[in-house]
């Protein structure tokens, strides 16, 4: 089943609807606990932290839709 996954863009026309996308995974550790942030690459769009327990399975992804918002864009993927 598909997990929906924010990525922030800074930079507009990078990604598309459509577009399969590999990621790198980098971990975080902080008072919170393990903490995961996952970067298209290259180096387009940076996710949020995502706690462990939320951790992907898979660093393959579809963009679904990139939403803009104030010279910030949204890449919204759906990650296996």
């Amino acid at each position: 089943m598909a997990k929906e996954v924010n990525f922030r863009m800074e930079r507009p026309g990078l990604l598309k609807a459509g577009d399969e996308v590999e990621m790198t995974e980098s971990r975080l550790n902080t008072l919170s606990g393990t903490m995961y942030y996952y970067t298209i690459e290259p180096a387009l769009a940076m996710s949020d932290n995502i706690p462990a327990a939320e951790r992907l399975s898979s660093l393959k992804a579809v963009v679904k839709e990139v939403v803009e918002a104030k010279s910030v864009f949204t890449v919204v993927a759906l990650c296996e």
